[in-house]
């Protein structure tokens, strides 16, 4: 594992600040998910990506939502979207 140098404290929330320049080196945009996991007495962080199969879902949801004209379709569409995107 590569060190960055960079020390952070917690807040009182449990909150930590990842530095910009880590944001931009590994594509971390604002509201972008973050996957945590546990490694022994390690927190691993990594953006988090849809498997292929959920993204191609999500965009065909997307595009179906474009299309539709009812506020039913509209609202079934949603709730799919949050399912997969949730799954």
């Amino acid at each position: 594992m590569k060190s960055t140098g960079v020390v952070r404290k917690v807040d009182e929330l449990g909150r930590v600040v990842i530095p910009i320049e880590l944001r931009r080196n590994l594509g971390i945009a604002e509201k972008d998910p973050v996957e945590i996991f546990i490694n022994g007495d390690q927190i691993i962080l990594k953006k988090f990506k849809l498997s292929h199969q959920v993204e191609s879902a999500v965009n065909y949801l997307e595009m179906q939502l474009n299309d539709a004209t009812s506020e039913e379709d509209k609202e079934a569409i949603i709730n799919a979207l949050s399912l997969v995107k949730h799954s």
